[in-house]
């Protein structure tokens, strides 16, 4: 297939060039034809000097030389090249840096394109640093690359020309005609010429829609086609429910949605087909009394379970959990991470082999060859964004038809629930256990720090324990932001001397991490200055109060996650969030934090507002990583590619017709590109 030649097949790209487009990741044809502008420079339009607004807008000027370039030398030692042009409306100064051969294309009387921002020095327009082009040189819109050390986004519009020229013709399309109609999309060949070289903004447009969707569809048809694979038979199939006996033994009464959950579950793994089921529920549901019930009754079928969590502290924090479920039962409990001792490690390993652990709890140690189970029928992954789908997937083998459990506690809109989890059933748990009273939030600024200190300090004198929680872990460049050790230095030398103060961060090493956690458990230390490490898990009753730094640094998603370590207990909780960021936006979003406690709202308003922090970082891991939409901006499209993957595949349920044959081959494209890293 054309596409799959290498780029040194374009002319004039020799060795070296090719090395520096693998350091883009395109080695193909095809990944250079669908490496996207990541903007575009308008050269089609030039507007009059005095017509141009003063603004961060870049514009093209057409313009006269009036005099030759001066030069001069700044006090910085840069070389500067000053000269005038102008055209019917007035004059406009030119300023170009260290660049001596676009200076010396500036001659007299000569007519240039100028790109750059207007702005004004006194009274006179000036242009800094502008892009220069002759007039007739294509006088188009034009695209800008990422680009890299020695390549220029020049070099690459050069070559994506040649591209296109030799191979764009043998584009083949992979969306059916009939989908193009109803979704109103271009063809791939019209697609590729308006994406990189666009006639208008419009048509522009136009292609990245339909590359948007089309990358969407291949995401979302994988996601459906893995969720069929899914369907496949287990003999691993529960014979007694016995979920009211584990009721009896808990110390409180379960909330209808959690009963819920687990009755979907136990249904799925009577069902004699595997289990694929999300748990997902709001910070503080309950989606670990959930699982605990799952074990049970998958222990009391002859069958072992293992829960895997994302770091040793939160697996730690389940361990102690499930061992206080299973005090008083005969379901036997063990833990496995990185830090057990070797011969801990092999007394467990043994005894999972042998059948006698009932029930392990681990990190990413559960994954190693030498870990073996005699009956593994269920297995938990918690925080599952947070692992590859390979990886949830490879815990799962170690058993004959094992069941998989997921839970998050990221609560997110049903449409990018069902793009990330397309491949398993979802189960909502939408109601916070009985006696669990909101959050209360506040916004404050630092002249109100030493307030908010001694309010710290009532619950702390109290018996109470609390958080402060830091975005930096050590002092760096970025001056104004609280980094948790120069802070936890700071504030146990002066307002907190007199209490006792623990630190702790996702770069200590996971012994030290323990300590500090076993210490703030046991109610040793007061006060935890943390970073994000705290985000998932932590539990602890007694912490009541938490101060958030520099609040306006973290995405709603990621505030509302830290809130939930507060709250966990029966007394009234307290956040504040501190911020002396004056933005709209930022009063926007801290204010959704102070208005409501619901995970979904936050979500919803998360996304509506477009703040700086999304729900799993710019790279959701597990899955495949997307070249050009965006799973929180098209949304729209997200709904559209949902509704068209889902008629595809009840049709043609893995897209084995003659007519979704180059369909299937690109989504297998997509997801055998990013294999490795899920």
């Amino acid at each position: 297939m054309f596409m799959d030649y290498n780029v040194s097949t374009l002319k004039g790209v020799g060795p070296k060039r090719v090395e520096q487009f693998e350091r883009l990741d395109v080695h193909t044809v095809y990944d250079l034809l669908h490496f996207y502008p990541r903007t575009y420079q308008d050269w089609s339009s030039p507007v009059a000097i005095f017509g141009a607004e003063l603004s961060e807008e870049k514009v093209c000027v057409r313009a006269t030389v009036r005099s030759a370039p001066s030069r001069f030398r700044a006090r910085s030692g840069i070389t500067v090249f000053e000269c005038r042009v102008f055209d019917a409306t007035g004059p406009m100064k030119v300023l170009i840096f260290n660049n001596k051969y676009a200076a010396a294309k500036l001659e007299p009387g000569k007519e240039f394109l100028f790109y750059g921002k207007v702005t004004l020095e006194g009274n006179m327009r000036e242009m800094l640093s502008p892009d220069i082009e002759d007039v007739g040189e294509k006088c188009r819109i034009r695209p800008v690359y990422r680009t890299t050390k020695n390549m220029s986004s020049k070099y690459i519009e050069g070559c994506m020309e040649k591209a296109l020229s030799q191979y764009g013709s043998f584009a083949e399309e992979s969306l059916p005609y009939d989908l193009r109609e109803q979704y109103g999309l271009l063809s791939l060949k019209e697609a590729l010429q308006e994406i990189h070289f666009p006639s208008s903004m419009e048509r522009m447009m136009q292609a990245r829609r339909r590359f948007i969707f089309e990358e969407l569809l291949d995401l979302q048809l994988g996601m459906c086609m893995l969720r069929e694979d899914n369907k496949a038979g287990s003999d691993v199939i529960l014979r007694d429910d016995c979920s009211e006996e584990f009721y009896e033994l808990l110390p409180f009464e379960p909330t209808g949605a959690q009963r819920r959950a687990v009755e979907a579950c136990i249904q799925d793994m009577k069902s004699g087909f595997l289990m694929n089921r999300l748990v997902q529920g709001d910070v503080g549901s309950g989606k670990t009394m959930v699982a605990a019930a799952l074990v049970y009754v998958t222990a009391k079928n002859g069958y072992q379970s293992a829960m895997m969590a994302p770091t040793e502290i939160l697996a730690e924090q389940h361990f102690a959990t499930m061992q206080k479920f299973f005090g008083k039962t005969d379901v036997t409990v063990e833990l496995l991470t990185g830090s057990t001792t070797a011969a801990e490690k092999k007394r467990v390993k043994a005894a999972l082999r042998n059948g006698d652990i009932d029930f392990i709890v681990g990190t990413h140690a559960l994954l190693t060859e030498d870990v073996w189970f005699d009956e593994l029928g269920l297995v938990i992954t918690d925080e599952q964004h947070r692992f590859g789908v390979r990886q949830r997937g490879a815990l799962a083998e170690k058993g004959d038809g094992a069941h998989v459990m997921v839970m998050s506690a990221t609560p997110i809109p049903r449409t990018l629930a069902l793009a990330i989890y397309g491949d398993l059933d979802v189960s909502v748990i939408d109601e916070l256990p009985k006696g669990r009273q909101p959050i209360e939030t506040y916004r404050i600024d630092s002249s109100i720090r030493e307030r908010a200190y001694g309010y710290i300090k009532k619950f702390l004198d109290e018996g109470r324990q609390g958080y402060i929680v830091c975005p930096l872990v050590e002092e760096g460049e970025t001056e104004e932001l609280v980094s948790a050790t120069e802070y936890y230095n700071k504030i146990t030398k002066g307002a907190f001397k007199d209490y006792r103060v623990g630190l702790l961060h996702g770069q200590m090493k996971p012994a030290e991490k323990n300590e500090v956690m076993q210490k703030f458990l046991e109610g040793d230390i007061q006060l935890l200055v943390a970073t994000v490490v705290i985000e998932v898990g932590v539990d602890v009753p007694n912490a009541v109060i938490m101060l958030i730094e520099n609040a306006e640094r973290f995405g709603l998603s990621q505030l509302h996650q830290l809130r939930g370590r507060v709250g966990r207990g029966s007394h009234q909780s307290t956040c504040i969030l501190l911020s002396d960021n004056k933005s709209q936006k930022t009063k926007e979003r801290l204010g959704v934090m102070c208005r409501t406690t619901d995970g979904f709202e936050i979500s919803r308003a998360d996304l509506a507002l477009r703040g700086p922090g999304d729900f799993f970082g710019r790279r959701q891991h597990g899955l495949p990583e997307l070249r050009i939409a965006d799973m929180m901006e098209d949304t729209d499209i997200l709904e559209e590619t949902g509704a068209a993957a889902r008629a595809l595949t009840a049709a043609d349920p893995q897209l084995t017709l003659p007519e979704h044959e180059l369909l299937k081959a690109q989504v297998d494209r997509l997801f055998a590109e990013n294999l490795s890293t899920c």
